[in-house]
């Protein structure tokens, strides 16, 4: 049977995950061949320079032999999920009709495990296609709560990955998230609202404000995703768990003095305890 019919099912006991783990759901319209390559080639250099809007995406293309518009570019910007953290037009697509809330960590002194938790969505490539990855993250220990992975960027997997993270940790006091469509739905904000958690939203062209899950996307894709270069679906699954599984209880974080996520959240000690102010900083 070809490897686009195996079932979801099927997919997940080869990877020993539950289904509710990944959202597989069907894309309306894949992207060409073409379109694929150029989606790969932002990815890579987004995360060495997430800095650049897609001005830059675009001449660098360009430079690399791709006669490319900024049109073109902005529109595979946007089904990626990029945004240049440059201050620019926001490209994380906010519906219309949903309530955008306030930025509430501004001043905030971070000091504790689930004091505040953040989200956000990346592209991960696969050598045959591609899926997104959403993950929930504890500021202050650096801990991934909860992932989940689907090849459309709707908001249920998103509401799935929050749910897990409830049931297993708790409740945080503040969620932050950028204004994407998902994290403004009401299925995930009514989530937050039902167990009285505050909710904060980035500013409009502040990719910086969720500072610490970006630098999660660039560890995850250098020490994982791009040296693995995962096929499907099913091989990515295993490789993400076992990687989760060591980023939270094994591997040595510089930025909390050498320790684990998981002996910082447990304890509550040695934290990147932070003020945020203009950007989120690491105290000393």
């Amino acid at each position: 049977m070809p490897d686009q019919y195996v079932s979801i099912q099927r997919q997940c006991g080869l990877a020993g995950v539950a289904r509710a783990t990944v959202y597989a759901q069907r894309q309306e319209r894949p992207p060409s061949a073409d379109d694929k390559v150029l989606m790969d080639l932002l990815d890579a250099q987004y995360t060495k320079t997430p800095f650049y809007g897609s001005r830059r995406m675009t001449a660098q293309l360009r430079k690399w032999g791709f006669m490319v518009n900024r049109k073109k570019v902005q529109r595979l910007m946007r089904a990626l999920g990029l945004a240049g953290m440059a201050p620019g037009p926001n490209t994380s697509r906010p519906h219309p009709e949903h309530k955008i809330y306030p930025y509430l960590l501004r001043g905030l002194m971070i000091d504790r495990p689930g004091q505040v938790w953040s989200t956000d969505i990346t592209y991960i490539r696969l050598l045959h296609g591609f899926v997104y990855l959403v993950a929930i993250m504890d500021w202050y220990s650096r801990k991934v709560l909860s992932w989940r992975i689907s090849n459309t960027m709707e908001a249920e997997f998103c509401v799935a990955c929050l749910e897990d993270a409830l049931q297993r940790y708790g409740a945080p006091e503040i969620f932050n998230t950028d204004q994407g469509s998902q994290f403004t739905s009401e299925a995930f904000t009514g989530v937050l609202q039902a167990h009285d958690v505050r909710i904060s939203m980035d500013g409009r062209g502040r990719a910086l404000d969720n500072i610490f899950v970006e630098r999660l996307w660039r560890t995850v894709k250098y020490e994982e995703v791009y040296i693995k270069g995962y096929g499907r679906v099913p091989e990515l699954m295993i490789g993400l768990t076992a990687y989760f599984e060591f980023y939270n209880g094994r591997r040595l974080h510089q930025s909390l003095g050498y320790v684990t996520p998981d002996q910082v959240y447990l304890t509550g000690q040695g934290g990147g305890a932070c003020i945020v102010d203009k950007y989120p900083k690491i105290a000393a």
